[in-house]
């Protein structure tokens, strides 16, 4: 297929900018970039509010949200959403349809199947969602379906293998990329190490884990800090845990980052905590290591694959705050080591987590996809047609 054709393809995923996470910071850098490439987008997405029910567009793309979650407790309201989902596929006629995680809008993709022809790519990021794929039947079948199936972790993908092993023979790994940021690395703060936990105050983050191990760390060093950079469902949470800890006058609450300020934020501390009970690829590793900044982190998802332990950051097991804590004390006494992880770290980054290796595979990706659909597509095919007849 020549590189100016345009291609059209309908990115199908259960969050859209301005809802702020890695995977909607991910897609909304990627889908620019492919649009470069000669790509047609449009957005279909789960609506987070209702200020963003309807149609709108992001960089020109334009983007459909539809109250899925609600839909389920509604017959009619689920099947106008079907059929208005039915239409926009037909309307549009896309390529490739790349649907960017399982989960909720799973059901209306796959009943809607036939309302256009066209490929489809599945991406699989870690999340509890995995659990259930023995008994959540749209999940296992929107795998079963798939043209092609891609993680963003290796992890995420020996695990989706083993539940659904017929996708083994057509799935691969693109990993989360990022650019370099315009921002130089500065040497870490030592004298008042500073601990930085980022993103979404949400369980999964772990970062009750980060306050109970910061708790025994303080002890040690009474000039540390604890910064907390997000907002979420847990905040008040944290807050309160913060009180009971003692610990209110050196934790600091930041609130949300704008994506831009990220880099600039990262620069000024000494290790990055990733205390997390589940993960996909996090953006926010990445982001560390383009910064020089190594990182404590768990051992859950494709975390282990962004820190390497012992070289670019220490890895311990999840929702074990002592043993967080003592990696910490790890690095924070002995910051010639730090500073060496850091910079392994941004070394490493760079080579295995370039943003022209993520943008170019998932060009190459869809490509091929769109190419050979009819021959990958017979097996899939089938299955949609078995689909349609028994949802």
């Amino acid at each position: 297929m020549k590189k100016g054709t345009s291609l059209r393809i309908l990115f199908w995923t259960g969050n859209f900018w301005p809802v702020i996470g890695g995977i909607e910071v991910l897609a909304t850098k990627l889908l620019p970039a492919l649009q470069e490439r000669g790509y047609e987008f449009i957005v279909v997405t789960c609506q987070s509010g209702p200020e963003h029910v309807g149609a709108r567009k992001f960089h020109g793309i334009p983007v459909y949200s539809f109250p899925f979650w609600k839909s389920y407790n509604n017959l009619e309201e689920l099947m106008a959403i079907r059929r208005q989902v039915a239409q926009l596929k037909g309307t549009f006629a896309p390529h490739l349809i790349h649907k960017n995680a399982i989960g909720v809008g799973d059901f209306f993709h796959l009943t809607t199947a036939n309302a256009h022809p066209a490929a489809l790519l599945v991406t699989l990021h870690n999340d509890p969602r995995f659990r259930s794929l023995d008994c959540d039947t749209s999940a296992r079948r929107l795998l079963q379906t798939a043209d092609w199936v891609n993680s963003v972790s290796t992890a995420a993908l020996n695990c989706a293998q083993h539940l659904v092993p017929i996708i083994s023979s057509r799935s691969s790994v693109i990993y989360n990329g990022l650019e370099v940021p315009p921002v130089t690395p500065t040497p870490l703060p030592t004298e008042a190490p500073r601990l930085l936990c980022l993103g979404r105050m949400h369980n999964q983050k772990g970062f009750d884990l980060a306050l109970r191990a910061f708790a025994s760390v303080v002890n040690s060093f009474p000039h540390a800090r604890l910064i907390l950079a997000g907002d979420g469902p847990e905040r008040p949470a944290l807050e309160q845990l913060t009180a009971q800890l003692g610990l209110r006058n050196v934790v600091d609450f930041l609130g949300w980052v704008l994506p831009e300020q990220v880099p600039a934020l990262i620069n000024t501390a000494t290790v990055v905590l990733m205390p997390s009970r589940w993960e996909g690829l996090p953006l926010v590793a990445l982001q560390a290591a383009f910064m020089a900044r190594p990182v404590v982190g768990t051992r859950v998802g494709g975390l282990p694959e962004v820190v390497a332990h012992q070289q670019t950051g220490l890895v311990v097991e999840s929702e074990n705050d002592d043993a967080l804590a003592q990696a910490i004390t790890v690095l924070l006494n002995d910051t010639t080591t730090a500073t060496r992880m850091g910079l392994a770290a941004r070394i490493r980054v760079q080579k295995m987590f370039s943003w022209e290796r993520c943008v170019d595979a998932y060009d190459t990706l869809y490509r091929e996809l769109i190419t050979n659909c009819q021959r990958y597509s017979a097996p899939a095919q089938r299955l949609q047609a078995k689909t349609i007849r028994e949802l």
